[in-house]
């Protein structure tokens, strides 16, 4: 080899080990941290620190052995509830109280709500998510939240707005949707009604919210990339919450490797888009002025990123609540068709005929007592926000006797709450809208005994809203088809790991057009 080709060959030597170095660099550096987590790890396990438990519980939750006797991780913590005579338990390792007790509850949500705020833990699962946003804030900022959206959700005209939103949803895309699935015929076309509806009440809350439609109930449109993202951030967001340790995810995120990148991209995406719809409306000005809440809420927020947070929280609890118990309900109904039987002989009784507008329909909506008392019933069994979490700012003792030490997270369990005796009676288990009616008339129940809707001063703003909605799409629904679910049963549901309840694999079903003569009637606008 002549001299000048040795010296071609170090160079390139060189060229390549100077291309490599920042590249053995990384590799060493994940290399390095992965070792000194590791080590932490093993340092946690050798010295078992205080809230180290092998108990029963606890070891039954690390190895995940409930499963062989459950098919969710809710169903297990109801069955421990059940058992427990004071309806609490202690999961030690989470460091995490569950309760079923509505005396314990009134505690955690009234009587010391000052003590259990949401707590900074849980405002780290959810903060690239939900930044801000009122789910996910305490004090002044939540306050502040508060007041602005309980003032605009009472507005007559934001409500006069909203109706006309799910009038015109139920007319124009879902309604038609179920007409067109009928006519394939008793073998004919499948519809994924989880899937329909999380499209049908996206769409909603972006038109309320945003004043955007993303038109995610034309089937025959791929989803919106907004939808997508949405989906993405809330799932991956949730799978941090069944981390035992946040160092574990918080590791992830800082290395941006696995769901912590599909996290980061997805809010990133729901960020971008976001920031779009707010500029635009920005640069329209006065022009732009509206109904929906990024309106309302820009004439008294001038931070974007803020009313970013806010009005992304307002979509999160509009859809994903919205579309879960709308599932389950219709899930319920396919077992047990004697109620959607009493759900249109109350129709046709308050109506006075089958074929009124969907106006005057809206307008009888608060005097359909079964209705009502229906979707309460179904959200008893399967609430959409199966449990909700505090941490405790203070040593405290609940009203059972379990101690509570500061930094606990104390969670009631609404899912395990609704399959109490002790709450519910020996019929827990059975769905029965009877139970909410006194004279035919619907009768709530204390919030904390069903705190579906939260209770005390966290009470849910949006309640009202949310009940129009699912009553009107009930309403529309039954009244004209029959809707069957295909190899599904409430009673043994599967469900998918997200910020609220979801059917693994969807809900199946068949739709079948009833030949009453309210069947081919198909709503006018508003």
């Amino acid at each position: 080899m002549g001299v000048v080709e040795a010296e071609a060959l170090h160079g390139t030597v060189l060229a390549l080990a100077g291309s490599l170095q920042p590249h053995v660099a990384t590799a060493f550096f994940v290399f390095s941290v992965c070792t000194v987590a590791l080590a932490v790890l093993l340092a946690v396990v050798r010295l078992r620190p205080p809230w180290w438990c092998d108990c029963a519980v606890c070891e039954a939750y690390l190895t995940a052995s409930w499963a062989g006797e459950f098919d969710n991780l809710c169903d297990w913590y109801a069955h421990l509830l059940r058992s427990s005579p004071a309806q609490t338990v202690h999961v030690h390792v989470l460091r995490n109280v569950l309760t079923a007790n509505p005396v314990t509850v009134d505690h955690v949500l009234h009587a010391r709500f000052d003590n259990y705020p949401k707590g900074a833990p849980f405002s780290a699962i959810l903060a690239d998510f939900l930044g801000r946003g009122i789910f996910n804030v305490d004090g002044d900022a939540w306050l502040f939240q508060r007041k602005l959206a309980a003032a605009e959700l009472a507005s007559p005209a934001l409500r006069a707005f909203a109706a006309r939103v799910v009038a015109s949803e139920l007319r124009c895309r879902l309604i038609p949707l179920l007409h067109s699935a009928s006519r394939e015929g008793s073998s004919g076309k499948v519809l994924d009604l989880q899937d329909v509806f999380r499209r049908f009440a996206f769409d909603s809350i972006c038109k309320i919210s945003f004043g955007l439609d993303p038109g995610c109930l034309e089937l025959s449109m791929p989803v919106s990339t907004l939808m997508e993202a949405f989906d993405m951030a809330s799932t991956l967001s949730a799978r941090r919450a069944t981390v035992p340790m946040q160092i574990i995810w918080r590791l992830k995120r800082f290395l941006k490797v696995g769901d912590e990148k599909k996290l980061r991209d997805a809010v990133r995406l729901v960020d971008a888009l976001a920031a779009e719809v707010i500029r635009q409306r920005r640069k329209l000005g006065s022009a732009a002025s509206g109904s929906d809440l990024l309106s309302r809420f820009m004439g008294s927020i001038d931070d974007d990123k803020y009313l970013r947070d806010i009005v992304v929280s307002f979509m999160l609890a509009g859809r994903d609540t919205i579309a879960s118990a709308l599932t389950a309900f219709f899930l319920l109904l396919s077992d047990h068709p004697e109620v959607a039987t009493a759900i249109r002989d109350e129709v046709t009784r308050v109506t006075g005929d089958g074929n009124r507008t969907m106006a005057a329909t809206f307008d009888k909506l608060k005097d359909m007592h079964y209705v009502h008392a229906a979707l309460y019933e179904s959200m008893r069994l399967f609430p959409p926000v199966q449990f909700d979490s505090k941490f405790a700012a203070g040593d405290d003792t609940l009203p059972d006797g379990t101690a509570v030490a500061k930094g606990t997270r104390v969670t009631y369990h609404a899912y395990a709450m609704g399959r109490m005796e002790s709450v519910w009676g020996p019929d827990c288990a059975e769905f029965r809208p009877d139970r909410w009616l006194r004279d035919g008339r619907f009768v709530p129940e204390s919030p904390y005994r069903y705190p579906v809707f939260q209770a005390g001063v966290r009470v849910c703003i949006g309640k009202e809203l949310a009940l129009m909605e699912m009553k009107a799409v009930i309403v529309a629904i039954v009244r004209s088809f029959d809707i069957e679910a295909i190899a599904r049963s409430s009673r043994r549901p599967k469900f998918a790991p997200g910020l609220t309840a979801t059917f693994a694999g969807g809900l199946p079903v068949r739709v079948r057009r009833r030949r009453a003569r309210v069947s081919g009637h198909i709503p006018p606008a508003i």
